[in-house]
């Protein structure tokens, strides 16, 4: 139904029923521009220091400055939030708000509504001095009635132009006001949510911003008659919440990592701008290189002589940085590298999500480049996974790449804070005289492992070199010297690997079905695994963390399973599809790699849609799959 703005409040008194108990979804949309995002993390960080849990998942287009009031402008955020830990998107919105009519069909595409979602809609449009916008608008709202949506009319426009000049620039902390009134969001802690984000501007900013908040709260309480209260939950510990790329940054300052060097590229860059405001309080620098390849030439540079450092980076750029990586892991220099993935290839669909580096990352250098790669499925090891990076780098003189996406990037969660202990902060440079006799690779003959001088060392002075070389340092061309010294290399792997303990099972140690997922995925599969459980089906996941060397027992454990198969944000070919066999199919990733390395006959499920995936989708899939081995 549409409901005209009026005086008078709205009709809308039904309850909306969540996609689960005790928790809601929420989008916001606009053009680009008209601050979409900011209004829902803040609304997500008040939420969350209210004790509820929190997802989000940020809508950001393409281009730079898209057409206005089309479906490629369409940039917002997705909140789901509630009274349990959150740790996905979820499936359908009971909420939406769009600044106008054209914006909400980008995710409308996308699935992201259902019959019942409240759509809180600008209505200024509808006397536009335009006529096509005025039957754009007229033609949408009866379009958005006709799909079950539950239209409300909003005179966002008016009612900010009573309190500021510009609405545009407004709008958004007024449309926050509105939301904090129909989810009972405290006034005291969202006027302080305000303060922090507008920190660095003039205090005129601020109170006008306040006095936005407080008039889209304002009217809410007058014209609407709908509310939804979304209980917290009972804390034990104190929380923070944040994004994941502001983790990475909180992770380099925890593992006293005093320099990172990139070059800015979406979706990583805001962890650059997160670390300009505080790393030099730390001791440390971020630089900003001219390209991709001279970042991380800078940030190997700074690890030679003896701070190890971050380079951050996403696909396009992490193939500019191939050739360093393999002079790193020829160097036998410690670096940690972030790799931040989006959609691809070449720029791809830059805004949006897709695990698709992993065979980059682990294949991509040309030669034997062996290099440890982990994956943070969670904004919490974003964090922590960064401190173990540096000390794994540093402990076996190699790269470790780090993968993250852009789920991860711009999603924020609460999760405990972390207590700081000493252990993770980098140790002093070792300038204590260089022992006489002990060459720069003295590799030891059963792990692959040497103590690495540092510059600046009595006798510490070595030469580094991207050549095949001696324990010495010297370059040699000697075949059974780069034999003996490509398996020292390699032997870090498995020496690592030693350290490992087999992943964790999610649900029954066997049974007819086991997914295998990575990053992001964990909290729509796991969520997946337990509604289809919960309906009695046999299904167990686990989830890696590290995919090089890959966690230990996986053939042990997919052994006790009917079926194993990975569920990831790649591609991998239909086998629906008429010319797809089992002789020319393309797998997932993951399915790749674990086909090799375990000779198991494992199946995949992905897509590169650029969504996370919902855990109705996974839901459905499972099920199939489960139907399948009854058959």
């Amino acid at each position: 139904m549409s409901t005209s703005t009026s005086p008078e409040k709205s009709t809308v008194k039904e309850e909306i029923v969540p996609s689960l108990p005790g928790e809601h979804i929420v989008e916001i949309v606009s053009d680009s521009g008209e601050g979409a995002q900011k209004c829902g993390q803040s609304f997500a960080a008040i939420s969350a220091k209210m004790g509820n849990g929190v997802w989000t998942v940020e809508i950001i287009p393409a281009e730079i400055h898209p057409p206005s009031r089309t479906i490629e402008s369409a940039s917002g955020i997705r909140i789901r939030f509630g009274s349990t830990k959150v740790t996905n998107m979820g499936d359908e919105a009971e909420l939406m708000v769009a600044l106008n009519e054209q914006v909400p069909y980008a995710r409308i595409l996308q699935k992201a509504y259902k019959e019942g979602t409240i759509m809180l809609l600008e209505n200024k449009w509808a006397t536009d001095q335009s006529e096509h916008i005025k039957t754009q608008y007229a033609t949408a709202l009866k379009d958005f009635e006709a799909r079950g949506y539950k239209v409300i009319e909003i005179p966002m426009e008016v009612e900010c132009l009573k309190i500021i000049k510009s609405a545009r620039k407004g709008k958004n902390m007024w449309v926050l006001g509105m939301l904090c009134y129909i989810y009972d969001r405290n006034l005291d802690i969202a006027k302080n949510q305000i303060r922090h984000t507008f920190r660095t501007k003039p205090e005129a900013v601020i109170e006008s911003n306040l006095l936005l908040l407080q008039g889209g709260y304002d009217w809410a309480a007058d014209n609407l008659d709908f509310q939804y209260p979304i209980k917290p939950m009972e804390l034990k510990e104190e929380m923070v919440v944040m994004n994941g790329n502001e983790a990475v940054g909180m992770g380099i300052l925890a593992a006293g990592i005093e320099v990172c060097s990139m070059y800015p590229i979406t979706p990583a860059t805001s962890t650059s701008h997160f670390l300009a405001e505080c790393i030099e309080n730390s001791g440390g620098l971020i630089h900003q290189a001219e390209d991709e390849i001279a970042a991380i030439g800078f940030a190997i540079g700074s690890s030679y002589a003896g701070k190890t450092a971050v380079t951050i980076t996403s696909g396009p750029g992490l193939a500019l940085k191939n050739e360093f990586i393999g002079l790193a892991a020829m160097g036998e220099v410690p670096l940690v590298i972030v790799d931040v993935q989006r959609g691809g290839p070449s720029t791809g669909l830059p805004t949006k999500v897709e695990q698709g580096d992993l065979l980059a990352v682990l294949y991509g250098q040309p030669g034997d480049t062996p290099v440890i790669t982990m994956a943070a499925s969670t904004i919490e090891e974003c964090f922590h996974f960064i401190i173990l990076a540096r000390k794994i780098a540093e402990s076996f003189r190699t790269p470790v790449v780090v993968l993250t996406d852009a789920n991860l990037a711009t999603g924020q969660q609460p999760f405990p804070r972390p207590k700081v202990c000493k252990e993770w902060f980098s140790p002093p440079i070792d300038q204590s005289p260089w022992k006489q006799g002990v060459d720069p690779y003295e590799w030891d003959e059963a792990t692959g492992l040497s103590r690495r001088p540092i510059p600046g060392q009595p006798n510490g002075m070595y030469t580094l070199t991207g050549l095949a070389h001696s324990k010495e340092g010297k370059p040699s061309y000697d075949p059974e010297n780069n034999q003996r010294t490509t398996a020292y290399r390699s032997k870090k792997l498995a020496t690592f690997k030693n350290t490992l303990k087999p992943p964790e099972i999610h649900g029954d140690k066997e049974g007819d079905l086991l997914i295998v997922g990575w990053g992001s995925t964990l909290g729509a599969i796991d969520e997946a695994v337990d509604r289809v459980r919960a309906e009695g089906g046999s299904v167990s996941s686990l989830h890696l963390r590290f995919l090089s060397p890959l966690e230990p027992g996986l053939k042990e454990i997919f052994s006790c399973f009917k079926k194993v198969m990975t569920i990831e944000i790649n591609y991998s070919d239909d086998v629906s599809d008429p010319v797809i066999n089992n002789d020319n199919r393309r797998y997932s990733q993951l399915a790749w790699v674990l086909r090799a390395k375990t000779l198991v006959d494992i199946d995949c499920y992905s897509n590169v849609e650029g969504q996370p995936l919902s855990p109705r989708k996974i839901v459905r899939k499972l099920q199939q799959e489960l139907e399948q081995l009854k058959a």
